[in-house]
């Protein structure tokens, strides 16, 4: 009598376990699917700026087409991924690409001074801000996500569960950790 109670007092805490391990991977699933989603939002909002920038570029510097290019191709695919790594993997061309832009900018004083060039630079330097914040977010719930899937005895169910770590943001070359000059 006594040996089943404590078997059911045992089944019971572990069934309280099962459950409670569960939800809390759906809550840290969820919060890395809102924290990519938020990076979106102002992945988004850069994606729309670009094409102005180019294009007040474009008036200035007419023989740098192969640099605006490189920065329109870059933006579409990192706009197109369909993945949260194709999406990282085109973040960090277009920040590459980016860098080339504002380094051809440097070259031409009249675009420097113009107002236009100027208000888009300082939108696009905020929104880098918030894209900054957003990754720093992102990366923070990816981390105690990915600890819930690494660790005894957790990782037992995110196996059975088929809960996979997700991808941090992180730069994927030397030149990409360069801070990205976009004063003038």
């Amino acid at each position: 009598m006594i040996a089943g109670i404590i078997i059911a007092a045992v089944v019971a805490i572990l069934v309280i376990w099962v459950i409670a391990s569960y939800n809390g991977f759906i809550k840290a699933k969820n919060n890395v699917e809102e924290s990519f989603s938020t990076m979106d939002v102002y992945l988004k909002k850069r994606y729309d700026l670009i094409p102005n920038l180019v294009e007040t570029v474009k008036g200035y510097a007419k023989h740098e087409t192969e640099t605006l290019n490189k920065v329109i191709s870059a933006r579409n695919m990192a706009e197109g991924a369909a993945t949260m790594e194709d999406k990282i993997q085109g973040e960090n061309m277009l920040t590459g690409t980016l860098r080339s832009l504002f380094a051809v900018a440097e070259n031409y004083p009249d675009l420097k001074a113009n107002e236009n060039f100027m208000d888009l630079q300082g939108q696009l330097r905020q929104v880098e801000e918030d894209i900054a914040n957003a990754r720093k977010y992102y990366n923070a719930v990816v981390k105690l996500y990915n600890n819930k899937c690494e660790m005894f005895p957790t990782n037992i169910l995110a196996g059975l569960f088929h809960f996979d770590q997700k991808p941090m943001f992180e730069v994927e070359t030397e030149a990409e950790r360069q801070n990205v000059k976009v004063e003038f």
